[in-house]
């Protein structure tokens, strides 16, 4: 097995975003966010998990147009030749404002260049509006991880899996 691409070294910009490592420091104002967005969502130490088993987790920091605040964040875990994006979530607040696709769009570069074959995603089917960002970013639904999700009343949701082809990014 070779070894992983390595991030960046430095925070870098894209479409008017500050993007940089998450940080332990992070991790309530990202707690935060999760619980506002998501019915079921990630717990604390669910970031805590994924830092400390290596994993690529990014926060986009905002400029002057939406404010300097935390804006979204994603965690990407990379099996040596494809990228699994975990979790790509966007504050309330900057929803609708191109934020989720200026990530994704940094993301899938970052991916391609640290050479990615692909990458694949798992999204609830009632996330209507990831679904529309991911698809009109090229993923294409490969398949369905029955009862992924929990949900309502003890009940489960499917995911459906999407996958984006990054050679030649």
């Amino acid at each position: 097995m070779s070894a992983l691409p390595r991030p960046p070294a430095r925070s870098s910009t894209t479409a008017g975003l500050r993007v940089r490592g998450m940080r332990r420091g992070d991790l309530d104002a990202v707690a935060a966010i999760e619980r506002e967005i998501y019915p079921f969502p990630w717990s604390r130490g669910n970031f805590t998990d994924s830092l400390s088993s290596g994993y690529d987790a990014w926060v986009f920091e905002g400029g002057d147009e939406i404010g300097t605040a935390l804006l979204g964040y994603a965690v990407v875990m990379w099996i040596p030749d494809e990228a699994h994006l975990l979790n790509l979530s966007v504050a309330a607040h900057a929803q609708g404002r191109g934020v989720g696709r200026a990530m994704l769009d940094w993301l899938v570069r970052d991916a391609a260049r640290r050479g990615a074959r692909g990458m694949m995603l798992e999204v609830r089917p009632s996330n209507e509006r990831a679904i529309a960002l991911y698809r009109s970013s090229g993923f294409d639904e490969i398949g369905v991880r029955k009862r992924y999700y929990p949900d309502a009343d003890g009940a489960r949701e499917d995911a459906r899996v999407l996958f984006r082809r990054l050679v030649g990014e």
